[in-house]
């Protein structure tokens, strides 16, 4: 293993909580700390002894670590467990690495890090793809936004968790790299959902179907994880339907920004906002196919 480092975590959720246990495991010394308290006793008591101390704010969490990472749920809560009065960088110490793995907008992630530059701090913005599984194995894909420096400065510690790191660009670019991996599966998951409903419609033996089409081009990581659960109406894999949305909200909120149209994100998202208002807001992103009546068919 890597030299140990003293190591905060900042939001115990579902990604969070199995990301922090990854770093515990590999040998860091760990503070936690969750706006939710319960939170936290919960991954205590799920990782008992893991953890070296609970902190009482993101500044306590930060001011003896060699590296913060953040996993929490917007913009807002970001800046505040960042730069608000108790936040991370009012004790981080020069040359401390600091590395988010919220998925938020490109703004607040360049924001940070010209704070991070002024207080002369490492600085990734670095969102996740690889879903829950991905989180409670350990093999993450980590998009990252920063100096190469920064990126090294954390490489130690995102190796617990990770199977790739990839720099992608500078500040900010972690986050527009992730609304590209959004827009993607976006259109994947609404094109899956339509091919299910067909071939149920067309009383087609899924199984076989599946067979016949998973080893050509219409290939995917959705068509393999979720093509037979979407046919049983199973939804509970982790990535819910309210944080899809939200996600593509950032993507063309900047896509606005720069003047790039996306109308099947757009689409799909209206998509999701059906799916919603039927009840299925924490529901895996495959149950976009609630939104598609079952048919008689022939």
């Amino acid at each position: 293993m890597n030299e140990a480092k003293t190591v905060a975590f900042i939001g115990l959720g579902v990604m969070g909580g199995a990301i922090a246990r990854h770093i515990g495991q590999a040998g860091h010394r760990l503070t936690i700390f969750n706006r939710s308290p319960a939170r936290v006793d919960r991954w205590q008591e799920a990782n008992p002894g893991l953890a070296t101390r609970v902190a009482s704010s993101p500044a306590d969490a930060a001011s003896d670590a060699d590296v913060v990472l953040t996993c929490v749920g917007n913009d807002d809560d970001l800046a505040d467990v960042v730069l608000g009065p108790q936040g991370v960088f009012a004790t981080l110490r020069k040359g401390g690495t600091f590395i988010d793995h919220t998925t938020v907008s490109a703004k607040i992630a360049r924001q940070i890090a010209v704070e991070a530059r002024d207080q002369q701090v490492h600085c990734v913005d670095a969102p996740m793809t690889g879903s829950q599984i991905g989180a409670e194995k350990g093999t993450l894909t980590l998009m990252c936004g920063g100096r190469a420096d920064a990126i090294e400065a954390g490489r130690a510690v995102m190796e617990a968790y990770s199977s790739r790191i990839v720099h992608v660009g500078k500040a900010g670019a972690g986050q527009t790299a992730k609304m590209v991996n959004q827009i993607c599966i976006a259109g994947a998951v609404a094109g899956l959902a339509e091919a299910v409903r067909f071939a149920q419609a067309e009383h087609l033996d899924l199984d076989k179907a599946y067979e016949a089409i998973s080893g050509g081009a219409a290939q995917s990581w959705q068509m393999d994880n979720r093509w037979k659960t979407m046919a049983e109406d199973s939804f509970d894999f982790g990535f819910a339907i309210d944080w899809m949305r939200k996600d593509l909200g950032l993507a063309m909120d900047e896509g606005r920004g720069i003047g790039v149209s996306l109308p099947i994100t757009a689409l799909v998202n209206q998509f999701y906002a059906d799916v919603q208002a039927l009840g299925g807001g924490r529901q895996d992103t495959s149950a976009l196919i609630r939104r598609l009546p079952r048919r008689g068919g022939k």
